[in-house]
């Protein structure tokens, strides 16, 4: 989902791009990596694989770990050793949702659940390998090309007359096509460390819903439930929203533009 919007944008900024699946480079698997790094040869690397199975990740936090950070760190190693910059893409969930406002890059991180611990893991393997380096921080990710809620509530929209969402959980909803533009400035940049790039504004994942569906065009009740009556095998911070405190960092824009950006789309595609 989003690392084919980041090869969108590196090629529409003019860059040669090679774009890698797990066929090309698994990052569970070092010797793959090291080959894949050493045959293309980059100046720089937009790291987009992860284990995104948040609740899958609570029962398999080796394997989830086993990607997002060990097979990171070899990633981050192997560009390093090239002289290449890592371009890292991390996540909200690495704090545990116990602010009321938003989270900036130096606040101290407390990931609730396995797949928060391993995507913070990865933070620190990348760090350690390579000196130039951007972790990038983003959150509630949504887009064409993979599994998402937005496109996941509209297809129940359209097939049901009233869906239940929680209310008790808040984010910035960040849409791809915002964030790809974002994370190639940053692979072409030279400021190091940890960024927060995600939607601008906030919600919960029920005023997301009800926008989409009000962009969408659905009739679709959208009532609110909570996290408790809502049980998942992982838990979720209850309040995610990323900030910054870096002038050198990208903006991006609202989250509602990012939604409309997105519906946009999808109605061509349709």
């Amino acid at each position: 989902m989003l690392g084919r919007r980041v090869v969108e944008a590196a090629r529409a900024g003019g860059y040669e791009v090679a774009a890698l699946g797990r066929a090309e480079c698994d990052l569970a698997s070092a010797p793959s990596v090291r080959r894949a790094v050493g045959e293309h040869r980059p100046d720089a690397v937009i790291n987009c694989a992860a284990w995104t199975d948040v609740d899958g990740a609570e029962e398999h936090e080796e394997g989830a770990l086993a990607v997002n950070a060990t097979g990171a760190g070899e990633l981050a190693a192997a560009a390093c050793a090239l002289g290449a910059r890592v371009v890292h893409v991390s996540t909200d969930y690495v704090f545990d949702g116990s602010k009321r406002s938003p989270w900036v890059e130096d606040d101290p991180v407390a990931p609730l659940g396995a797949y928060g611990r391993t995507k913070l893991a990865g933070e620190r393997a990348v760090a350690a390998a390579c000196a130039d380096h951007a972790i990038v921080r983003t959150a509630w990710l949504f887009g064409a090309g993979g599994r998402n809620f937005v496109d996941t509530m509209l297809d129940l929209g359209a097939k049901r007359e009233e869906v239940a969402v929680v209310s008790d959980q808040v984010g910035s909803p960040t849409w791809t096509g915002h964030l790809a533009p974002a994370l190639v400035e940053l692979a072409a940049a030279g400021a190091t460390g940890i960024f927060h790039l995600a939607g601008g504004g906030s919600c919960s994942w029920h005023e997301l819903c009800v926008a989409a569906y009000r962009h969408a065009g659905l009739s679709t009740r959208v009532e609110e439930t909570t996290s408790a009556r809502f049980v998942r095998p992982a838990p979720r911070p209850a309040y995610s929203v990323l900030g910054t405190e870096r002038v050198e960092s990208p903006r991006l824009p609202a989250w509602r533009e990012g939604l409309a950006g997105h519906l946009a789309a999808r109605a061509v595609a349709a």
